[in-house]
């Protein structure tokens, strides 16, 4: 199929095909279909035929457990009923703005951040900078930094950042250069660097990458650092003793107008704004959402682009065509009145081998978003996505009228971005107080109720009526950093948790409200993401209950010789076998999968647990829930553990314990299971083997536990008081259940 006009002549700007795949997935969706409700049925007739108590309430829960996983697998049918693959054709669409005498559309990129400490400011200038350059008119882009943590360091690096484009992006359109992110470059096969021109822009960056880091360590900025002009001196002096990173005053600073500003060819720059909005004890921050919404607001004061560009501040451009390719999308005349945002794929550079964490969630952002685009569209994943601004100001058939005209999407700004009415009024919109008794983050720009912003704004646009395109290209269009420890890892997850729930069970369910406005197969998508928290139930279930049953000697899945065996082999090996498949059409290897397997293990006996706690609690009145921003900071050692395969459990995390306690008891039990099989044969074992293999299943996945908390000595190894709690808890456990 073909999009864009229906009129022969007009050369079309985007394609997109049905995959192959799709036949195979409706066959296998039918037989699967089947098998879980045969599983069910047996569930249903052994608990009510249940010989003792025990065997009763083993059943119950096991049947509580499949009940889940069962829901989960036929959510995730609808990212596997109809997925599609699109492409586009750059060519077609400068053929077409210049036989229609169109211009290309200005572009407002928004880059946020928070910690200068978690969030080195030096990777943040290296992702401005790699969109500055793209291959595009300077004037039309935009680049607004949004510091939530108000950090002198940081505006002081895109003080050096400005300095530095003014010969970065000459250097990179004379030399055709495609890796446009310097730190990305020079470290990279692109780099010549024979080139005189190369290495005196390498000396730059190291000099200016050496300046911010210094300012990062001394956490001040020397005065010779700083220009010697008024503007910035009255910009810093706003950094006082009172000044914390949750009270302080409203900050905006231009530091490049393409008015004015020109690179060393003589060519006009893109802009660069720094925004920190203001920050009050008094105001609720609504974390990412509400500095997002903040920069809707400034952005439309001093610029007021069509198109926005959300990035985080460790997510690169990787190919300077990404705004064209976008562009085929908005500028297809079938599809742009309804079309909210343009996701491109979330990539992750500097992973091992293996993925050992499975930080590259494959499934999240490459398989799953080829379903959902055969439907109303791909999630929005906070990062790599370009929105129509139209998109924040309600459905596609109803605008809704901000409280100043000069918010609207349709406001034309005549005034530079640098005049004092810009900036007083840029102030305004940027004040802590501004969004009371107003539809900011309600019907109005990134939505506000779920930790989780992105994926609550992207599913509340869809049921609006909008629908979003995924767009990936061979060549990556963005590449970001992944947490590289276990424990950044999972309290990603667990923030994720408590997100997802936050949607699950407000008014705007994705199992109720979703279904009547998006269909059942979009809220089925939507769903899955959302029942992530509750896969906890099940995963518990089966790393500790068929367990506990075999030390007991009590059988809780069919005997070798019941044909009902074959009915569990099958469910086991067609959900995992589909789920390989999957994977290596998507280009992933074995490896990866079998990791990304047992991180879902993990995560259901960590993250996914302690997220439904903390959600609990906090919805009692019992906790605060924070927003826990992922380090991107390494060191040397960890980094080298990590690049080697090796798990870090350096941490004393609680998070740790279930997983510790899983693997005791699951060693245990396969030990103990095995003897017995080996002492009494399989005929007078058969009913216990399906537990066996199921011990020895986790025993393999739980290997780097063993490993951390017996075989290693270095930093990363499991502590010695999890692993004591855990023993002592699994022991108590233990003596309950006999």
């Amino acid at each position: 199929m073909v999009g864009g006009p229906k009129n022969a002549t007009t050369p079309p700007l985007n394609t997109h095909k049905l995959l192959h795949r799709a036949t195979f997935n409706r066959l296998y969706m039918a037989v699967y279909t089947v098998a879980l409700l045969s599983l069910l049925y047996h569930h249903i007739h052994t608990l009510l035929n249940s010989p003792s108590t025990t065997s009763f309430i083993f059943t119950l829960l096991l049947l509580l457990s499949d009940l889940v996983l069962a829901f989960s697998w036929l959510c995730t049918q609808a990212f596997h009923f109809r997925p599609i693959r699109r492409h586009e054709f750059i060519e077609n669409l400068e053929t077409m703005i210049v036989k229609q005498a169109k211009e290309f559309p200005a572009v407002d990129i928004f880059i946020c951040t928070a910690d200068p400490y978690k969030e080195p400011p030096i990777g943040t200038v290296n992702t401005a900078l790699s969109v500055m350059a793209y291959d595009y008119l300077p004037e039309k882009i935009s680049v607004y930094v949004s510091d939530d943590g108000g950090s002198q360091a940081t505006l002081f690096a895109f003080m050096e950042a400005a300095k530095f484009a003014r010969y970065w992006l000459p250097f990179c359109r004379e030399n055709n250069v495609v890796e446009r992110c310097p730190e990305a470059y020079f470290n990279g096969s692109f780099y010549g660097s024979s080139s005189p021109d190369a290495l005196k822009m390498k000396t730059m960056y190291e000099s200016m990458k050496g300046r911010v880091e210094n300012a990062v360590e001394s956490g001040k900025i020397e005065e010779e650092h700083i220009d010697d002009n008024e503007e910035m001196q009255e910009a810093f002096a706003k950094w006082t003793d009172n000044f914390t990173r949750q009270v302080h005053p409203t900050i905006i600073q231009v530091l490049l107008a393409n008015t004015k500003d020109r690179d060393v060819s003589g060519k006009l720059m893109p802009n660069l704004i720094y925004v920190s909005r203001e920050k009050s004890k008094m105001h609720p921050h609504h974390f990412k959402a509400g500095a997002l919404n903040a920069l809707v607001r400034v952005s439309a004061t001093m610029t007021n682009a069509p198109i926005v560009l959300t990035l985080d501040c460790d997510t690169y451009s990787n190919d300077p065509q990404t705004i064209k390719r976008a562009l085929c999308y908005f500028f297809d005349p079938e599809i742009r009145s309804t079309t909210a945002y343009v996701q491109f794929p979330q990539i992750f550079r500097g992973l091992n081998k293996g993925d050992i964490y499975f930080c590259e969630h494959k499934r999240l952002f490459q398989i799953n978003p080829l379903g959902m685009d055969g439907l109303l569209g791909p999630n929005y994943v906070g990062t790599g996505c370009f929105f129509q601004r139209r998109a924040f100001f309600g459905c596609p058939s109803s605008f809704i009228q901000p409280e100043l005209p000069e918010l609207s999407p349709n406001y034309v700004v005549k005034k530079p971005i640098g005049s004092v009415e810009i900036l007083e009024l840029a102030h305004r919109v940027a004040a802590c107080s501004y969004e009371n008794h107003n539809a900011w983050g309600i019907k109005l720009g990134f939505r506000y109720g779920s930790l989780v912003e992105d994926y609550y704004t992207g599913y509340r646009m869809q049921c609006e009526g909008w629908r979003s395109i995924f767009c990936s290209p061979k060549r990556s269009a963005f590449l970001g950093d992944s947490p590289v420890t276990l424990i950044d890892l999972l309290s990603q997850c667990k923030r994720w948790t408590n997100g997802l729930l936050d949607v699950l069970f407000s008014r705007y369910s994705t199992i109720t409200f979703g279904f009547q406005k998006m269909g059942l197969l979009m809220s089925f998508a939507y769903t899955y993401y959302a029942i992530w928290p509750i896969l906890c139930i099940a995963l518990t279930i089966y790393a500790f209950i068929p367990q506990l049953a075999l030390l007991k000697g009590i059988s809780t899945f069919p005997q070798i010789s019941d044909p009902r065996f074959l009915l569990y082999v099958f469910l086991f090996i067609g959900a995992n076998g589909k789920d390989l498949l999957d994977f290596h059409l998507e280009n992933g290897t074995f490896e990866r999968w079998w990791n990304s397997q047992r991180m879902w293990m993990i995560c259901g006996l960590s993250s996914f647990l302690f997220g439904c706690i903390d959600y609990t609690l906090s919805s009692l009145g019992i906790s605060v829930r924070g927003f826990d921003l992922t380090s991107k900071v390494q060191d040397d050692e960890l980094s080298k553990r990590y690049d080697q395969g090796t798990f870090e459990f350096g941490v004393a995390s609680p998070m740790f314990v279930p997983m510790t306690m899983a693997a005791i008891i699951n060693v245990a039990s396969f030990v103990m299971g095995s003897i017995g099989l080996f002492r009494s044969g399989i005929r007078n074992m058969e009913g216990l083997i399906l537990q066996i293999l199921l011990s020895g299943f986790v025993v393999i996945n739980c290997w780097p536990v063993y490993e951390a908390m017996v075989f290693r000595s270095d930093n990363g190894r499991m502590s010695t008081k999890i692993t004591l709690i855990a023993a002592f808890l699994t022991s108590i456990m233990c003596l309950l259940a006999y």
